[in-house]
């Protein structure tokens, strides 16, 4: 599975608190996903963050 984040995050970095194997700060001071399937032993962590997500920002692709 992977995860994509929309252009309506806010920035917050709660997915990257929650789950920073697959969510980061990008270059561009932007909230991204790993370009990656997100590794089973952090899927859980990652459908967290994306559950936490305050704007829904974050969906599965």
């Amino acid at each position: 599975m992977k995860y994509k984040v929309d252009d309506s995050c806010v920035c917050c970095g709660a997915c990257t608190a929650v789950c920073p194997t697959v969510f980061f700060m990008g270059d561009n001071g932007r909230v991204a996903a790993i370009a990656d399937d997100v590794p089973e032993d952090v899927l859980e962590d990652a459908e967290d963050a994306m559950g936490g997500c305050p704007v829904g920002a974050i969906h599965t692709v």
